[in-house]
């Protein structure tokens, strides 16, 4: 059975997170197929929007102690099999810090439907996303402490964008579970849904995004996220630029033709 599902239909690619008897646990394997579809989508024209979610009734329950070979890693390991320093900063660098480093390449909608737990790695990999639609099931912990470790595949990134330092901080510190109407109430989530609608109502917004100008809408992802890091007038300065773009496609012409024709819709060149 394959760990990692893709498949793409009307300008959405669908990603689902494929080991439910491991909770959907983060392999190798499962690293690497992420990584790839995040790099490869920036190129192709089909996709539009993306969504992420996991099989079964967990989104991810984060990084897998589960050995490749069989078997099972305690935590912590006994000293002759601890790793180096050298050796753990390697490991992240070469797996898992790889996946938010293709997803901020990638100028095109992710969103992460969120069905049940997401923990750790798991929850740093719904963070990593665009947005989020959460299931009224779902449930987040930034578990790191928990175990011995500290938050390193990009919590300590994304959680206090989302929803400030202090209530970060007392996420990241405390270990404590979040549940959906809370994600929601602090601004981690952007809807709760009802379980049996989380797909088809995430499918929807994806494919909601997939029908606009797609060159408008990487510019405008990339513009926001580059925001963040500029000051107002460099920020207005770089819009400007992609506005001279936008404004010279044959995207932008149509819609405005549809606009001043009041025809349904604005965008109609997919």
């Amino acid at each position: 059975m394959a760990e990692l599902t893709y498949e793409k239909h009307d300008g959405v690619g669908l990603i689902t997170i494929n080991r439910p008897d491991r909770r959907n646990a983060l392999s190798d394997t499962v690293i690497e197929g992420l990584t790839t579809i995040f790099t490869e989508s920036r190129r192709d024209d089909s996709v539009r929007a993306l969504v992420l979610t996991g099989a079964g009734t967990a989104f991810c329950a984060g990084g897998d102690v589960k050995r490749e070979g069989g078997g099972e890693e305690t935590w912590p390991p006994s000293p002759d099999r601890m790793p180096s320093p050298a050796a753990i900063r390697v490991r992240l660098a070469d797996h898992m810090h790889r996946v938010p480093l293709a997803l901020a390449e990638l100028d095109k909608p992710v969103i992460a439907a969120v069905n049940g737990a997401a923990v750790g790695a798991g929850m740093d990999l719904a963070l990593m996303c665009d947005m989020r639609i959460a299931a009224r099931s779902a449930r987040f912990s930034e578990a790191y402490l928990r175990v011995g470790l500290i938050p390193g595949d990009g919590g300590c990134f994304f959680l206090p964008r989302l929803v400030g330092i202090a209530k970060a901080l007392e996420l990241l510190l405390t270990c404590e579970f979040v549940d959906a109407d809370e994600a929601l109430r602090i601004g981690l989530v952007n809807r709760v849904v009802d379980d049996e609608s989380l797909l088809d109502e995430t499918l929807a917004l994806a494919q909601k995004l997939a029908s606009m100008p797609p060159v408008h809408v990487q510019l405008t992802k990339r513009a926001a996220y580059q925001s963040l890091r500029l000051d107002l007038a460099t920020s207005l300065e770089l819009t400007a630029s992609h506005m001279a773009i936008a404004r010279s496609l044959d995207d932008s012409r149509e819609a405005i033709a549809a606009f001043l024709e009041k025809r349904t819709g604005v965008y109609t060149g997919r």
